[in-house]
């Protein structure tokens, strides 16, 4: 028997669906939310040789188009969470390193074109290195109900189910878990980021599917196990029990 906490309250929303992009300008189909469960970065489903150029192809679209796009700019100005080339400190303004040597001219869609649109600080320096972090705004699209295909494909890109659609179905995850374990206000805490960057808001999980929770469940099941020192040799032979939890 699963232990579930329900709640009678749910975030208000006049931001509730944002359409980001031309190719998804709808809501989620029914097949799109109903399909079999994802185990993300499980052995039998998830070849991370397969995966990374996926991942890459997302990187380089958020940082040489995404964060350039009006859309994006403003569900990352609703959401509270710097852009790579908004940033004080050490700048992302491109995937390639395009210092004062770089032979590359600028392109369509790049910092320099940025620049001269007004998107841009005039006086910033291109750094020396672009390394970039996906997850800080993964996890703040789920928290705050901004997970939609049409955000994510907004955000990274035609290849985002591929390339950060593991990383996006264990933030989901992630974000149940928190929310079991501890209080409103420290949740809220941990979705909180340095440099003003504060989560203005919590919403719960969006386009939840009775397969997902069930997959949660049992996830939910095995860290209670690891608690218990249930692993290894004392590891349930069967398939998990969903742990009754104490109130």
């Amino acid at each position: 028997m699963a232990y579930h906490h329900s709640s009678g309250s749910s975030a208000a929303s006049g931001f509730e669906y944002a359409q980001v992009g031309h190719s998804f300008a709808s809501r989620p189909s029914a097949s799109q939310l109903n399909g079999p469960p994802f185990q993300p970065f499980q052995e039998s489903q998830f070849d991370i040789f397969e995966w990374y150029p996926k991942f890459q192809s997302c990187l380089r679209y958020f940082l040489d188009h995404a964060q350039y796009s009006g859309p994006i700019q403003a569900v990352a100005a609703f959401v509270n969470i710097q852009l790579p080339f908004q940033k004080t400190h050490n700048p992302v303004l491109s995937s390639k390193h395009t210092g004062p040597n770089s032979p590359a001219g600028p392109g369509p869609s790049t910092p320099s074109t940025a620049r001269a649109a007004g998107k841009m600080p005039l006086g910033a320096q291109l750094p020396s290195s672009t390394h970039t972090t996906l997850t800080p705004y993964i996890r703040r699209l789920v928290a705050t109900g901004f997970d939609y295909p049409a955000v994510l494909h907004g955000f990274f890109g035609d290849d985002w189910v591929g390339g950060i659609g593991p990383m996006h179905e264990a933030e989901r995850r992630n974000y149940m878990f928190a929310a079991k374990s501890d209080t409103w206000l420290k949740v809220k805490s941990h979705y909180d980021m340095d440099g003003e960057q504060q989560v203005p808001f919590l919403r719960p999980l969006t386009h939840v599917t009775e397969k997902e929770i069930q997959s949660a469940e049992a996830q939910w099941s095995e860290w209670l196990a690891m608690q218990d020192w249930m692993v290894g040799p004392r590891a349930p032979e069967q398939e998990p029990r969903i742990k009754q939890e104490e109130d």
